[in-house]
């Protein structure tokens, strides 16, 4: 069983910083592309950031310059690290962990809120 489990979102100022960390498990697997997608009221979900395997990096263009994805020192851990925070970042953080040829798997998500 794939268990994908967000920790570190809160409430911050805006111009504050927060790290969300993902850790992903399942038996026998290395997971690929990990990713961090949000999504805030009335909003569909949307990428925020994504590394591959090989450590290829994608950003939504709203973050770039303030956030920072990167694999953790466990194996399959992602940490987004999010500073300059804005009210606009304000919604719920979703990882993403993908796995073989088309397996994927998504967590409960962790809600961001930063004020202004």
């Amino acid at each position: 069983q794939v268990q994908v489990v967000e920790s570190g979102g809160g409430l911050v100022q805006a111009g504050g910083s927060l790290r969300l960390t993902c850790a992903a498990s399942i038996r026998d697997v290395t997971f690929t592309t990990m990713g961090w997608y949000r999504q805030a009221s009335g909003n569909q979900r949307e990428l925020v950031a994504s590394i591959t395997g090989g450590g290829v990096i994608n950003y939504a263009d709203s973050v770039k310059g303030r956030f920072t994805i990167s694999r953790g020192n466990a194996q399959n851990t992602v940490v987004l690290q999010m500073t300059s925070l804005k009210p606009e970042d304000t919604a719920v953080y979703y990882c993403n962990a993908n796995w073989g040829l088309s397996m994927s798997s998504w967590g409960q998500g962790t809600q961001v809120t930063v004020s202004s």
